[in-house]
């Protein structure tokens, strides 16, 4: 059969057809089968092609339990998970095609040190936005790791393999599960084993480790696990031997990410610790109440402030972040005071037209707020990417802003695209800002781009550069290209 030849490596199947779909190179190869770089013909798209091992669907059950599973997962819509496209069969063999990402793993960005404390609490809220969306559908994703996320090109972060790791899980048991811990915990560790070839091990937990029923927190344990492994550099829970490793996840406390880093701040102490509790009652309860905690955290790490400092400073931030989140800035903050103070008066006073010179005033300050809001925003994204040793410059042009940066790392899309949303979250009308990042410009290039009206920002050591630096300074040709 294809599929058995293909999985056991005996067979190069690059350039051959499955059904519409073309094999254009091989990717990777794991416990669960053989994934290619494919296209699809019809639609002439690129996708990645997942052919699954045999042993894994050898049963009715699994199939139809597996075909049931992706179907559900191809229902997901999120832009940070991977599509499924389609399930196939040919010659026997099954095989899963999935959205092809363009980029590189979670895993591989820790392995070559590329992520930041900002970068990692931003995939983190991408994947738990995503995990919301997928629970809120009964979705449960059950492998969840720093190879399974991946961070295009542009920054984003996809999780992948939904629905294919009920495939791992053995066979329901006809007599009742054990009720001693440890020998339900060295009993998974044998049923599983081929799971291990996957690195899923030091990923699951407790209540995976021992076989028992599983919910939405054992979801976000793993992610947890992640979390640490991206702040760290390292994984919470390891062992000499893959039995050693799940008896860690099962008893033993993981050291705490600030001991293991002294340099990273208390809060997310407080949000892992919480993700790794070993009863899943005491974690988090849903992916929306993480997803709170990360964009909280995330907000503080962007404006500065901390949750140590005294009651004086820890006002002054508030009101800082208060500035920055109200439509007019400081000037909203004073509205809203001088909005109270007239209330106030106006309750002590006779005049009828009072009632009438407060709600103009405030209507001719929120229209100029709201028409030039747009406006704010861009000026405060080109002011936070500017502190991004890679980012070159920023220019806003007929509707669409390009972000030009070069020798930028992995954290540095991933900041980039995470504020492009940000800002496009707090637009009160009107399109999203169309966005793209330029990496590594040639020269030419370059000095052609900051020559356009419309320049927020430009770095002026750049090598070779001009002195346009001061287009950047300047408020009014910096929004003069902009509609």
């Amino acid at each position: 059969m294809l599929c058995v030849k293909d999985i056991s490596g005996s067979t190069d199947l690059t350039g051959t057809d499955l059904k519409h779909y073309r094999i254009e190179a091989f990717i990777g190869q794991g416990g669960m089968g053989v994934v290619y770089r494919g296209r699809d013909t019809r639609l002439n798209r690129p996708v990645a092609i997942k052919l699954l091992s045999p042993a894994l669907v050898a049963s009715a059950e699994r199939r139809n339990r597996f075909v049931q599973e992706a179907r559900a997962a191809a229902a997901l819509s999120h832009p940070a998970i991977a599509q499924v496209y389609d399930i196939d069969e040919v010659d026997g063999c099954l095989f899963i095609v999935m959205e092809y990402i363009d980029g590189r793993s979670v895993g591989r960005l820790i392995a070559d040190r590329e992520l930041d404390l900002l970068s990692s609490v931003e995939i983190a809220f991408q994947v738990v936005e995503g995990l919301e969306k997928a629970h809120e559908a009964g979705i449960l994703h059950r492998d969840i790791k720093s190879d399974n996320i991946m961070v295009t090109r542009d920054g984003r972060a996809k999780l992948l393999d939904f629905g294919l790791a009920k495939l791992m899980e053995p066979a329901p048991a006809a007599s009742a599960p054990p009720s001693d811990p440890l020998r339900t915990l060295t009993k998974d560790a044998g049923r599983t084993l081929p799971g291990l070839v996957m690195g899923t091990v030091p990923y699951m937990s407790p209540e995976q480790a021992r076989g028992r029923d599983l919910d939405v927190r054992s979801d976000l344990f793993s992610l947890g696990v992640v979390l640490y492994e991206m702040v760290t550099g390292e994984l919470p829970f390891k062992g000499e031997t893959p039995l050693d490793t799940m008896h860690a996840i099962a008893y033993e406390e993981a050291r705490p990410v600030t001991v293991v880093r002294r340099n990273l701040p208390p809060q997310v102490h407080r949000i892992v610790s919480r993700c790794l509790r070993k009863r899943p009652e005491d974690r988090y309860p849903d992916a929306e109440t993480l997803a709170s905690d990360l964009k909280r955290f995330k907000l503080d790490l962007e404006s500065g402030s901390r949750t140590d400092l005294r009651p004086i400073e820890r006002l002054q931030a508030w009101f800082d972040r208060m500035i920055s989140s109200v439509p007019l800035g400081a000037k909203g903050v004073w509205i809203v005071a001088g909005v109270v103070v007239l209330a106030v008066l106006l309750l002590f006073t006779s005049f009828n037209w009072g009632s009438l010179i407060a709600p103009a005033v405030i209507g001719v300050f929120l229209y100029r707020g709201i028409r030039n809001r747009k406006k704010r925003l861009l000026a405060d994204f080109a002011k936070k990417v500017s502190r991004m040793p890679s980012v070159e410059a920023v220019i806003f042009h007929d509707g669409k802003m390009t972000t030009v940066v070069k020798d930028a790392p992995a954290s540095a899309f991933v900041r980039i695209t995470g504020l492009i949303e940000e800002m496009n979250g707090k637009l009160f009308f009107g399109k999203p800002v169309a966005a793209e990042i330029a990496s590594d410009l040639p020269a030419e290039e370059f000095q052609a781009l900051i020559r356009r009206l419309g320049v927020l920002y430009v770095r002026t050591e750049r090598p070779g550069e001009p002195p346009a630096g001061k287009q950047g300074k300047n408020k009014d040709h910096s929004f003069s290209g902009m509609k």
